[in-house]
């Protein structure tokens, strides 16, 4: 029997917001004009605009040099620079507190050490290392917001030990080696934002042999998901509202409920199998490069009798100390995900594993929630049916920050190609 196919285009346009890199000695902001991303949160990242901050770093050694600045990089520093972004992220508590205990759990790693926070925001993960006892922090962010992170060191009496560097991390000037690597890089879908790979240029420059990165590792998982509330609330209420037949309106409802990837919460009960495992990032080994492609095959067996909604994406990160890097080779096998049925909570039980912050259905909510990808037209499945494919995610040509993913899979006789830009 020859199989259908069904092609879907979808773009996502939305901005997390995340804090950034800033520092005190000099100021370069990421000023300018530039669409403005969604106020859901940017992610800050490596980038700073503006003009390089700090001391000219005397017997720095060569380096590639900094990525250009685009309109696309000062919308999205610009976007950080807003008090709510930084709010929602402090107000995760899930987030916030497993840094603070990652922190503490290293602090015989961390304590007279000096430490390079990228990304800094608001500063809380600097001024967490100062408490436990870091000898000298670098908070770098290159939107505003760096400012405001100044005045919160000095209103805590730490300017002695964080110092604030407003700009890019690919900009600005560090004089001294580094002890630690600390970031809160991880976007929806973990790598939306690309802001991994200016923790890995900070990691290359400044980062000792054998020094410590948190997080140190995290892995990006896929399940399909049956969430008919969804579909009631946003497609089924146009059949009858207040009396009135509107299921000529339920073809528009679903493009605009649909067409785009979503990012809210749903719960272990939505998800129809074991999740795959999409990627795994060792942040002591990766190369940027081998963040442009991530290509993973899955093979999902329905464990129940439901209808298939869509595809949901989450992911979690690992406080690991050095001690426990792969090799490279174990590295790059593992990048592209092609773990099966592999369950995310099975890593909190490993006895290599300290502490992890998990963003999946079944844990207590995050501010990333999960990425839902929605189909026009639910699939009914029998328990045990089989839905395979692929999905590929591809940071875009035309600003790095963006992702394209392109989920192709079939089930039955029915096959599906969904293409979706996350911008």
């Amino acid at each position: 029997m020859g199989m259908q196919c069904v092609f879907l285009l979808i773009y996502f346009h939305s901005v997390r917001e995340k804090k950034k890199p800033f520092p005190l000695m000099l100021a370069g902001g990421a000023d300018g004009n530039g669409l403005l991303p969604r106020p859901r949160r940017p992610r800050r990242g490596g980038g700073g605009r503006g003009s390089p901050p700090g001391q000219a770093a005397s017997g720095a050694q060569p380096h590639p040099a900094a990525p250009p600045w685009t309109d696309y990089d000062v919308a999205y520093f610009k976007a950080y620079s807003h008090i709510g972004v930084h709010e929602e992220m402090l107000k995760d508590h899930v987030r916030t507190s497993t840094y603070r205990n990652a922190i503490m759990h290293h602090q015989d790693l961390i304590s007279g050490k000096v430490v390079l926070d990228v990304g800094c925001g608001t500063g809380v993960l600097s001024i967490f290392c100062a408490f436990a006892g870091a000898t000298r922090v670098y908070a770098v962010d290159a939107s505003d917001i760096a400012l405001q992170a100044a005045e919160i060191v000095r209103e805590n009496e730490l300017s002695d030990k964080v110092v604030v560097l407003h700009g890019r991390i690919e900009d600005v000037n560090i004089e001294e080696k580094v002890d630690v690597i600390i970031s809160e890089w991880m976007g929806y879908m973990l790598l939306y934002e690309s802001m991994l790979g200016s923790v890995i240029f900070a990691r290359d420059k400044w980062l000792k042999p054998g020094g410590l990165i948190l997080p140190s590792h995290a892995s990006l998982y896929m399940a399909p998901i049956t969430n008919s509330q969804r579909y009631h609330d946003s497609i089924y209420f146009w059949r009858d509202v207040y009396g009135i037949k509107m299921s000529s309106m339920m073809p528009l409802a679903k493009q605009c409920a649909f067409m785009e990837p979503s990012v809210e919460t749903i719960s272990g009960e939505n998800v129809l199998t074991w999740p795959t495992v999409v990627a795994q990032v060792d942040c002591y080994t990766i190369q940027a490069p081998e963040l442009e492609t991530i290509t993973a095959a899955f093979k999902f067996t329905s464990m129940l009798h439901a209808p298939l909604h869509g595809f949901a994406f989450w992911f979690d990160v690992e406080f690991n100390g050095p001690v426990r890097q792969k090799s490279k080779k174990q590295a790059s096998q593992s990048l592209d995900g092609n773990t099966q049925n592999a369950s995310p909570s099975s890593k909190k039980k490993k006895p290599d594993v300290s502490i992890v912050l998990s963003t999946a259905p079944e844990d207590a909510p995050t501010h990333w929630q999960q990425t839902l990808l929605y189909l026009f037209e639910p699939i009914e499945l029998n328990k045990d049916q089989i839905i395979e494919g692929s999905v590929t995610i591809s940071q875009s040509q035309q600003h790095a920050r963006f992702l394209n993913i392109c989920l192709k899979y079939f089930t039955g006789d029915q096959c599906y190609v969904k293409e979706s830009v996350m911008r």
